[in-house]
């Protein structure tokens, strides 16, 4: 990281790719490891931002639950500051029917010494119905 935290775009990419291949082997460890533990989240269907790394765990956990990971392209990465955008699309398959969901998105996230500490989704909730 250069100083004051600010990433390069590789080290974004390089972070964005741990995140993936961490949601794709379904390695809670290593996926939780690449946030901050004041973390905070946000989503289409988090408008309330979920706070600290114990509970954004906890919905990573149902989310594993109920779906296994299938595919997650990255497609671009911008750096601005210690802000990434991110632009991407997921495949999941629901555990109980085996049905696959895909959806594309756009996240923007703040690093700080490597870490994840601040992410927000944009997306249409209506992909996952």
């Amino acid at each position: 990281m250069l100083a004051g935290g600010m990433p390069t775009h590789a080290e974004a990419v390089t972070l964005f790719e741990r995140r993936r291949q961490a949601w794709l082997r379904e390695d809670l460890t290593g996926y939780l490891d690449l946030w901050a533990d004041d973390m905070s989240f946000a989503s289409p269907v988090h408008t309330e931002p979920l706070c600290g790394r114990d509970a954004f765990g906890d919905l990573v956990r149902q989310s594993l639950a109920f779906s296994r990971p299938l595919r997650f392209n990255v497609e671009r990465v911008a750096v601005d500051g210690d802000w990434v955008l991110a632009e991407w699309e997921i495949t999941i398959v629901r555990r109980v029917d085996g049905r696959e969901i895909t959806w594309r998105g756009m996240s923007v996230c703040r690093i700080r010494d490597g870490r994840i500490t601040e992410w927000r989704e944009y997306w249409n909730p209506t992909a996952l119905a």
